[in-house]
């Protein structure tokens, strides 16, 4: 059978002239400058950072932001578990609420050596970990899923069915390790002070949860809470034990247009060469389509459309109002936004730019690797990334 190597002519040290595109690039700096951000902003609340690496899905960026070569981290999908475990990482939350057909991976894990946590958030799951628990006679450690914000999932008030599922846990033969939450309704905001206000709702809703299991004589070792606009903006996490955040590491356009970021933060970008033009509608073609940069239109919603991102230079600073308006499978369209009066900048064919992501996590997950850029902005390492479940 006929095995392909992945075709990667780039030498460390070139610049990015050399790149063949569409490709993935990290900048490391800015990577670095972003997680210390954060780090000082936990540090000065008392809490301890759970990041999320299902942005990241790579041992190299992992390993620039987590406390310790054994983690903690959180994962979104088994098969993050087995490769960040496979790393030498061994405390990992599974932050997705556990379908029953993952729970003989998750015990496997375990039994391997993984400090393996779930979550869950409904009693006839919690009936079926507890029973498989026994069975395995491995207490699965399991954290309950409160819903602070009505945004997805989550167990919500009143507190007896809280209460009844960490006595079905406890008694029932795993180990009720805690309660999580997710604010994912602090996306939806635009201002500091919106989520500061949001990050409080989710300190105290969770703290609360906590509460309600303790006063019942039910453990709650852990509290943990989690999105990068309310782990950005909290001013207070009394009772909290840890953050989970993911998307902080990168930034986007996102995160930028709601005001979590600055552009300049922004540490992924897809490289792209142009193609063509089509002069009578103002389009410059390139080689990055969807496939390159997702489906994702997430700044559809938001003051400003950057449709499918921001045209940059190589140097990664933005080209006044050019984004690309639309998207193929393998080509991008760029163009001057609707409604400004710039002039169309002169990119001949073979020019390359830089593209921002509307979502980082969705146009990350169309590359398998990052061509990791120096302050010198050399390509100064390749960083293999995974991708699936």
């Amino acid at each position: 059978m006929l095995s392909v190597a992945p075709f990667s002519p780039i030498e460390i040290g070139q610049g990015l002239h050399a790149l063949e595109t569409p490709c993935l690039v990290l900048d490391e700096f800015r990577l670095i400058r972003n997680v210390a951000r954060l780090r000082r902003h936990l540090v000065k609340l008392g809490v301890k950072l759970r990041p999320h690496l299902k942005t990241a899905k790579s041992i190299d960026v992992a390993r620039r932001v987590m406390d310790a070569p054994q983690g903690p981290i959180t994962v979104s999908t088994l098969r993050e578990a087995e490769y960040f475990f496979g790393h030498g990482v061994r405390d990992l939350l599974y932050a997705v609420g556990i379908a029953p057909n993952k729970l003989d991976h998750v015990f496997d894990l375990r039994r391997r050596g993984a400090n393996l946590t779930i979550a869950l958030d409904n009693l006839e799951v919690a009936q079926l970990v507890a029973a498989k628990s026994v069975e395995r006679r491995d207490p699965l450690p399991v954290l309950i899923e409160v819903d602070t914000d009505e945004h997805r999932s989550g167990i919500k008030p009143p507190a007896d069915i809280l209460v009844a599922v960490g006595r079905t846990l406890h008694e029932g033969g795993a180990a009720l390790r805690g309660v999580m939450t997710h604010a994912g309704s602090s996306y939806g905001l635009h201002d500091q002070a919106s989520f500061a206000a949001m990050a409080e709702q989710e300190r105290s809703g969770i703290v609360a949860a906590a509460t309600a299991l303790r006063t019942a004589g039910l453990p709650c070792p852990e509290v943990s809470v989690g999105s990068t606009p309310t782990a950005h903006f909290a001013r207070d996490l009394t009772g909290v034990t840890e953050v989970r955040a993911g998307v902080f590491m990168f930034f986007d356009l996102v995160m930028a247009g709601i005001g979590v970021c600055d552009t300049k933060d922004i540490a992924l970008s897809v490289a792209a060469t142009v193609i063509g033009h089509q002069q009578d509608k103002g389009w410059i073609i390139v080689d990055a389509g969807w496939m390159a940069m997702s489906r994702d239109r997430g700044t559809a919603r938001l003051p400003i459309d950057q449709g499918y991102g921001v045209v940059c230079d190589l140097a990664g600073d933005p080209i006044p109002d050019l984004i690309m308006i639309d998207a193929n499978q393998e080509h991008g369209i760029l163009a001057i936004r609707p409604g400004s009066q710039g002039p169309a900048p002169r990119l001949p064919v073979g020019a390359m730019v830089r593209i921002f992501p509307n979502h980082a996590c969705a146009t990350a997950a169309q590359h398998d690797r990052y061509y990791v850029l120096n302050q010198s902005r050399t390509v100064s390492a390749l960083w293999p990334r995974i991708y699936g479940w």
